[in-house]
């Protein structure tokens, strides 16, 4: 059976699996199909699982077919960023640093996805060690946006991204330590989930800045990511219900967040907040202290980190790094231990200010990205007459709820006059990420009848 599952999401596909319309099997080889034809276009994976994902999907079957169902994700294809450890394939984190590396174990995500019967169709492809925006500095060579791929998928996980934009995957696990999740999404047209910190384990993940990374699903629609989620989180899902909140209290922080952006993007995202407002939300304007230390703040934390972490292999194999990416973190080597100390106190501060601009709101509202997805090789982007770095634009909206720890999900908003997607950025309160999911499911379906 031969099915165009484009738009098909984790919920259809029970639905369609249980119902015996369609099986893991057929579905795991209509991926697999997609990955073959699209690979070379896009560049989406490392390495693809085809043997190991339609054994997978055959047990699934068998298993169905036996009574034992395993739950939302049994039979589901999904990809996983090439950061997350997988038991007998390399961890390539998207560099030639890790050439010969084989995980011996799985992750903890990867074994609760296993347990919950996730059938894995490969690694994707990620800017080199999660430590760029765009997926164009990578071992593996550049991926592309399927929108348009003279323009880059987001990144750092934006393999992910595509895989789920481009029907190779129902799901896809990334990584976020700066916006790392909720970019590609954006760049892509997908959903992504960037849990509250610590909220899922990064046990046996790559690290790029320990303090400030974050596991979380891209896919289809936040039902989706939310049953994604809740399985790496060690949870049942069903056992957490997550329904549309009825009524809405939405808050935007204009400045800061609203002040550099691409025409289209400012107007899908004020046509968002119409759309709100016509429902029935209620929509005010608001601010957050400090937004002039959170570049300074980021930067000295995911330096140092990040410095840390690869001292050993910065001086043995320097050479094996990409130029940029090794640039990014030889800088690192030069923070001050009192600079570390004092970004530590600013984050708190930064925290502080997040926490307080929630207090009459359910959630805050803002664009995801400043502007459409970049072209490959694009350094600058001109908006209000200002020359800006690209990547400095792209972690922009995003930076400050890695620093924070507060839960922000990326959810499509729309498309620029020239068909690129738009995207809206929800954050909620921290420790929070089933209330905040609440609210993003009630924006999801007024947006959705508005979306192609």
């Amino acid at each position: 059976m031969d099915v165009t599952f484009d738009r098909l999401t984790i919920e259809a596909f029970g639905r369609l699996l249980r119902s015996g319309r369609l099986s893991s099997a057929q579905l795991t080889e209509q991926c697999l199909r997609r990955i073959a034809e699209d690979g070379p276009r896009l560049n989406a994976f490392t390495l693809v699982m085809s043997e190991e994902a339609r054994a997978q999907a055959r047990e699934a079957d068998r298993e169905l077919a036996g009574g034992t169902d395993r739950g939302p994700l049994h039979g589901v294809p999904i990809s996983i960023k090439d950061l997350v450890d997988v038991a007998g394939t390399p961890t390539s984190a998207g560099s030639r640093v890790r050439e010969g590396h084989l995980a011996r174990h799985d992750a903890p995500v990867i074994s609760s996805l296993r347990r919950a019967g996730a059938v894995f169709v490969g690694k994707t492809n990620l800017h080199e060690f999660a430590y760029g925006t765009t997926t164009e500095e990578s071992a593996f060579g550049p991926a592309h946006n399927p929108h348009d791929v003279t323009r880059t998928p987001g990144g750092s996980s934006g393999g992910s991204a595509i895989s789920v934009a481009a029907g190779m995957a129902l799901a896809s696990i990334g990584t976020d330590t700066g916006g790392s999740i909720r970019i590609p999404a954006a760049a892509c047209g997908v959903v992504g989930l960037k849990p509250s910190h610590g909220e899922v384990s990064t046990e046996g993940v790559v690290p790029l800045s320990s303090s400030l990374d974050h596991v979380g699903p891209l896919a289809r629609s936040v039902g989706d990511a939310w049953l994604v989620h809740l399985t790496m989180a060690g949870l049942v899902p069903g056992s957490v219900t997550a329904k549309p909140a009825p009524l809405m209290r939405l808050a935007v922080p204009r400045p800061y967040f609203c002040d550099v952006l691409d025409d289209d993007i400012r107007a899908r995202f004020e046509e968002a907040l119409e759309r709100f407002r016509s429902a029935g939300a209620a929509v005010h304007d608001t601010s957050l202290t400090d937004t002039a230390d959170i570049v300074p703040v980021y930067t000295t934390i995911a330096s140092a980190e990040a410095a840390a972490y690869h001292a050993a292999t910065l001086d043995e194999m320097p050479e094996r790094y990409s130029i940029p990416v090794r640039m990014r973190l030889e800088a690192g080597r030069y923070l001050l231990a009192e600079d570390y100390v004092r970004a530590m106190k600013g984050r708190q501060a930064l925290r502080n200010g997040v926490d307080r601009a929630l207090l009459d709101c359910d959630a805050l509202l803002l664009p995801t990205l400043p502007i459409p997805p970049p072209k490959h090789g694009q350094q600058t982007a001109t908006l209000a007459s200002r020359n800006e770095p690209v990547r400095a634009l792209m972690l922009r909206q995003t930076q400050l709820f890695n620093l924070s720890g507060h839960p922000a999900i990326s959810i499509p908003c729309g498309k620029t006059d020239t068909g690129l997607p738009c995207a809206l950025q929800i954050v909620g309160r921290r420790n929070a990420t089933h209330s905040l999911v609440q609210v993003v499911l009630a924006c999801e379906s007024i947006l959705s009848p508005f979306l192609d």
